[in-house]
């Protein structure tokens, strides 16, 4: 497993994106686990 140092601004982008994905998904009714597993993981 890689890990990547990312500072604020990146972080933050990132959990916008996921977000909006997550939103998008759950609009369409589809899974969303893949997307919780990403946070999760940003938030360790």
């Amino acid at each position: 497993m890689k890990k990547y140092k990312l500072d604020e601004y990146e972080v933050r982008i990132i959990i916008f994106v996921l977000n909006e994905l997550r939103n998008q998904l759950i609009q369409e009714g589809r899974y969303t686990d893949a997307v919780d597993k990403l946070m999760i993981k940003l938030f360790r």
